[in-house]
């Protein structure tokens, strides 16, 4: 009997010991995911890329009055203008820009901080 119980202790501590291994191995790799995503996320956040380089493609969009920063998001999307809509909502936020309504005439060369920059720009008709 004492022999057998030795075998199972030898191998419960062996699987035990396996099991951490594992375990340590998953939040390492979970970790390290989670640091280079939340990397590329903030550089993106503050050195935003244009979906095509220039020239690029001209597309006519029309904001609404009161369209909120993520109505935009969605709708520059749609078109091909953006590539992310969350870097776009916070973009806005950050840096406090303010939507105006109109329409826009916007390249997949532009950079997100580049339509931000021309949707906060008071346009004629409105003055």
């Amino acid at each position: 009997m004492s022999r057998r119980r030795k075998q199972t202790n030898v191998v419960g501590n062996v699987l035990g010991i396996t099991g951490k291994i594992v375990v340590y191995v998953l939040v390492g790799f979970l970790l390290f995911q989670g640091m280079t995503k939340g990397y590329a996320f903030g550089y993106e956040l503050f050195n935003p890329k244009a979906v095509s380089g220039a020239p690029g493609v001209e597309k006519q969009v029309t904001i609404q009055e009161g369209a909120s920063a993520s109505q935009v998001a969605k709708t520059l999307k749609t078109y091909g203008l953006i590539t992310n809509e969350y870097i776009f909502i916070l973009q806005d936020k950050f840096f406090d820009y303010t939507i105006h309504p109109g329409t826009y005439t916007l390249t997949t060369a532009m950079t997100s901080r580049d339509m931000l920059e021309l949707f906060n720009e008071v346009q004629e008709d409105e003055q």
